[in-house]
């Protein structure tokens, strides 16, 4: 664990309120939208005012933030509310601010409320440190751009609620993986009466919200297997530790297979034909090979008719493990959960034969000149079907 991620995780700890987001490309000017500072999003302002702004006038506050114990920036709030606009921002932090830059974008910013006008800032670039950071308050990339949750708690809608206590209920301790995933995806399907032509139609929307139902479920299992342990002193710090590390472990290798076992399902459902875990070149295992093992190995199979695809919750350094998963298939294709990655990133992604699949509802906060070349689910179904036909 790095010293910026220990500090983070213990700012936002001591902090009264605490926010997350992946920085954009339109926060670090990647755009060339002209616009200043970061973007604070509607759901953050107790962290940034004591009301609301009101429409019509412009409101600022002036702040003290601390990057990363190193150097502080005398920064300010705003709300924009006269002419069209209606924003909050994060603006004014002087010359030599490192964390514009093209290569921030996809790295997540952290922004702690210490006390009256003092705050606290980090900015986590590399994967573990954002999965573990992740890990620590049990949240996912889709809950970023909001306040983070500190206390554990546990409230979906009524009708998913009772069906996920009703596993919980069950079970004497934590499911596997895919036994995780499984029941809250059949939880939610239930619960809001989703039928197969939903899922195909709409199998972006759909992914985010089978995630989110399993970090529900999840979150449910900890309050009931953890409540009494922790309610209980521990005999030495190395027990505590130990514990500790071993909550944080089990909340990694769920994150880090959940991504899969819902696109399986995803890709069952729309009836293409794939496998998972196909042993290639030295003992690579690529996550997704269309349409088998069997047909890869076959080399009077067309090669131009087999996909390759990585699946990754964050990719901006793990992106390069997927280059020589199938020698077979020149281009790759990867989908990940990451909201933004750098230009310089993507051109070299690209010039890799890396083509990104993400979320349809996270294609915005790429690079304005990426988008068009970023698959989303949906369109990544339609070319491996057609692939298929």
């Amino acid at each position: 664990m790095t010293n910026s991620l220990e500090q983070a995780i213990a700012a936002v700890n001591q902090s009264k309120t605490a926010f997350c987001k992946f920085i954009s490309a339109n926060d670090a000017g990647a755009t060339g939208a002209h616009q200043e500072g970061f973007y604070m999003p509607k759901s953050t302002i107790s962290l940034m005012f004591d009301s609301p702004g009101i429409k019509g006038s412009n409101k600022e506050r002036f702040v003290r933030i601390k990057w990363h114990n190193d150097f502080t920036t005398e920064s300010r709030f705003i709300y924009y509310g006269t002419g069209t606009r209606n924003e909050y921002r994060l603006t004014r932090f002087g010359k030599g601010f490192p964390f514009f830059e093209e290569n921030n974008v996809g790295d997540l910013l952290v922004l702690c409320h210490m006390n009256e006008d003092q705050y606290e800032g980090y900015v986590l670039s590399s994967d573990e440190d954002i999965d573990d950071f992740f890990a620590a308050f049990n949240i996912t990339s889709e809950s970023t751009n909001k306040l983070i949750d500190k206390d554990i708690k546990y409230n979906p809608e009524d009708k998913l609620k009772a069906l996920l206590d009703s596993v919980v209920n069950g079970a004497s301790d934590f499911l596997s993986t895919s036994e995780m995933a499984m029941n809250a995806r059949d939880c939610f399907l239930e619960a809001y009466k989703i039928k197969n032509e939903t899922i195909i139609e709409s199998p972006d929307s759909q992914l985010l919200k089978w995630l989110d139902a399993e970090y529900e479920l999840f979150k449910a299992f900890e309050i009931k297997l953890y409540s009494e342990r922790i309610k209980s002193p521990f005999t030495s710090v190395e027990e505590l530790i130990v514990y500790s590390n071993s909550i944080l472990n089990r909340r990694k290798s769920r994150a880090g297979k959940s991504l899969e076992h819902h696109l399986e399902k995803i890709f069952r459902v729309a009836e293409l034909r794939f496998e998972t875990q196909v042993v290639t070149e030295e003992n690579k295992k690529p996550d997704f090979i269309f349409p088998d093992g069997t047909s890869y190995h076959n080399f009077e199979f067309p090669a131009d008719k087999l996909i390759c695809l990585g699946a990754k919750t964050t990719c901006k350094d793990r992106w390069r493990q997927v280059i020589n998963e199938a020698d077979r298939i020149p281009v790759k294709h990867l989908f990940t959960l990451q909201q933004g990655i750098s230009k310089n990133q993507l051109t070299e992604m690209y010039s890799n034969n890396i083509k990104l699949v993400v979320p349809k509802a996270y294609i915005n906060s790429f690079d304005t000149s990426f988008r068009e070349r970023i698959m989303s689910l949906e369109t990544f179904n339609a070319f491996v079907c057609e692939k298929q036909r």
